[in-house]
């Protein structure tokens, strides 16, 4: 029977004041026809995506089936820094013409200065992105983020350390052997969905695609500040002030394991706040990327002479260890850090940096195993 029909036959039968166990009778009737509707279980906040040379080119492959699926009622805001990916750059242009909102603010001269050129020429068309290409010029500073949103199938933000930084057809091999080849290149992307992170990364984006960047130090009109929801927060550069990574790095001592995989150390604020660390006891793991341009040897012998241990990754196939992330751990809890923030003086004082902060279980068991497969001896591969 209906339950519509048998709520109707209840207001009759208790209208006519049936007895007390007529009317359970019908109750568990009701409730033995009425089901609950199923519900949709929320989605985790955070999703870890790795690259790698077990891995090749899984992080632009990525990014390039989240352009295909944004509708045309969609948006797609991207900051970078690196961008040389042309079909990448051929899916974003497709995106605008089926109706997409698409904005990119990218480096207009990174450090290979020319590195950007074909993917500005090309997006700059009018029949490309035309104005929804910002490309940023500025003196001394570099715009270093990478933070990639996408407003469907739900509102989404990729941060972390990947650039689409290799072309296809490569045309510019000495390029590639300056930058590295970032397809196999170990790299990191989190997939944020919280839409209080979510909602700042992109006003964040589109303040610097309409304003520009800010000024050195953090000076001048900012119009997104640093985020913070509780468990995780969201720290911007150029800043004034202490550094947010290394101030938490000051709570951790004795007792503590911190394991940092670092792409760039040279900066000595960092190397003494590590070398600090060490001598309050904590217990200090280090994997480094292997070019001495990056990683100079003078850095490992300060941090080893305190007791810290370091691997350098990449060497036996020229494959770049770009991951920029941090574990930390005591008796008190767990912190995992990720982002674009390198331990470099340009970008403690100069750059468009961003680091996360969070206590997220999901994101630090996702980068302790990463972690641990870093750590095993496996062979490296180039070039797919």
């Amino acid at each position: 029977m209906p339950w519509a029909t048998l709520l109707a036959d209840a207001a009759s039968r208790c209208s006519n004041r049936s007895p007390s166990a007529e009317r359970l009778s019908l109750i568990l009737q009701l409730r033995s026809t009425i089901r609950p509707k199923p519900y949709a279980m929320p989605l985790p906040s955070f999703k870890v995506h790795f690259g790698g040379p077990d891995r090749p080119g899984a992080l632009r492959d990525l990014l390039s089936a989240r352009v295909a699926a944004t509708p045309a009622s969609g948006s797609i805001d991207w900051v970078t820094y690196y961008f040389r990916d042309r079909p990448l750059a051929s899916d974003l242009a497709s995106a605008r013409a089926r109706g997409v909102q698409v904005a990119v603010t990218m480096e207009a001269r990174p450090r290979a200065a020319q590195a950007n050129r074909a993917v500005i020429d090309r997006l700059s068309a009018p029949e490309a992105l035309g104005a929804g290409l910002r490309p940023l010029q500025m003196f001394k500073q570099r715009l270093h983020e990478k933070i990639y949103c996408f407003s469907d199938p739900v509102p989404t933000a990729f941060v972390g350390s990947f650039n689409p930084s290799a072309d296809s057809p490569e045309e510019f091999p000495d390029i590639v052997s300056e930058i590295g080849d970032h397809r196999v290149a170990h790299n990191l992307l989190v997939e944020i969905r919280d839409p209080r992170l979510v909602h700042c990364l992109l006003e964040h984006a589109r303040s610097l695609h309409r304003n520009g960047p800010w000024l050195p130090l953090g000076l001048g009109p900012r119009a997104v500040r640093d985020c913070d929801i509780g468990d995780t927060q969201l720290h911007f550069w150029p800043r004034f002030g202490a550094h947010p990574v290394e101030r938490l790095l000051e709570r951790y001592g004795a007792g503590s394991r911190v394991r940092i995989a670092a792409s760039h150390i040279s900066n000595r604020a960092s190397v003494a706040c590590l070398r600090r660390l060490a001598r309050r006891g904590a217990k200090i793991e280090i994997a480094a990327e292997h070019t001495e341009r990056r990683v100079p040897r003078a850095v490992e012998l300060q941090l080893a002479r305190e007791g810290i241990a370091f691997t350098r990754l990449g060497a036996d196939a020229n494959v770049p260890m770009h991951l920029k992330f941090v574990l930390l751990e005591n008796a008190e809890g767990r912190h995992a850090v990720f982002g674009s923030f390198n331990w470099t003086a340009q970008a403690y004082w100069l750059n468009h940096e961003l680091a996360v902060i969070t206590r997220d279980d999901d994101v630090f068991e996702a980068l302790d195993r990463h972690w641990t497969t870093l750590r095993q001896p496996a062979p490296e591969r180039g070039q797919p």
